[in-house]
């Protein structure tokens, strides 16, 4: 009696439940065909296109029934998807974006490792100044401890111009006159300079990677120039072999003022 009592039970579920309690995910067109309407189905819906739907569990009255027709897993059942993290997180190792001012310290940081990515120091650039000294208008003066060349214009007026100037031990002072002129000159080392750079080339020709730069001024039968570079973050420093190290701009601005002949006392 218990046995055919319990058939009779599971029969009429089945009888009530049209498909199983599986989550669907309905993402493509109905198949062709005809429709096939269940006992308690209704007329034929039109297709959907719907994300993943999360299962719920039906209230089947638990035990044995549920253990049937509950949401156990299965082939075409849902599986759950492994977490992803989000972008961002420690777990990634991509730390939180840097505040404003630890970017700023940061730049300055790399840019005074790489000389080229300094500023100019506005203190060189050039500009009309007073002058108290003795020398006539048309009189270069060089003030090696201050790096700043003057051309004396007379009235008490001079243009300045940032310069740099020889490294330690090849600084020197004296008076001279100017020999020559040349634009964009070539370079050919002197022996002494080679003795002590044995990698520099023994003649380059002018142009924009030519350290003479863009003029050169010859000053006596000295080896000593007033010149140009295309090293400009060096004005202001002690850098040169006795040479006098202008920008180029700045050097071609004092070229087109002074002429052959013109004196030049360095301090």
């Amino acid at each position: 009696m218990f046995r055919k009592t319990t058939l009779a039970l599971l029969a009429g579920a089945s009888s009530l439940i049209a498909v199983p309690h599986h989550a669907m995910a309905i993402d493509a067109a109905a198949p062709a065909g005809p429709a096939v309407i269940y006992a308690n189905q209704g007329a034929p819906q039109p297709p959907m296109r719907a994300a993943y739907v999360q299962p719920q569990r039906s209230n089947m009255g638990g035990g044995f029934i549920e253990f049937l027709f509950g949401d156990a897993p299965s082939s075409q059942g849902y599986s759950p998807q492994p977490y992803q993290q989000q972008p961002g997180y420690y777990g990634n190792r991509q730390l939180p974006p840097m505040d404003p001012q630890q970017q700023m310290l940061r730049q300055q940081e790399e840019a005074a490792g790489d000389p080229a990515q300094r500023p100019f120091d506005p203190r060189y650039e050039k500009q009309l100044v007073d002058y108290s000294g003795r020398e006539s208008a048309g009189t270069i003066v060089v003030d090696t401890p201050n790096k700043f060349l003057y051309l004396v214009q007379g009235d008490g007026r001079a243009l300045r111009y940032g310069i740099g100037v020889g490294r330690p031990g090849f600084t020197w002072a004296g008076v001279k006159t100017i020999s020559a002129k040349k634009e964009w000159p070539a370079w050919t080392p002197p022996p002494e300079m080679l003795a002590r750079r044995p990698d520099l080339p023994r003649h380059m020709e002018g142009g924009p990677e030519n350290p003479l730069g863009a003029r050169a001024m010859y000053l006596g039968s000295s080896l000593y120039r007033i010149h140009g570079s295309n090293e400009p973050w060096t004005i202001g420093t002690n850098v040169s072999s006795g040479c006098i190290r202008m920008r180029n701009e700045d050097v071609i601005d004092l070229y087109g003022r002074v002429n052959v002949g013109a004196r030049v006392v360095v301090m």
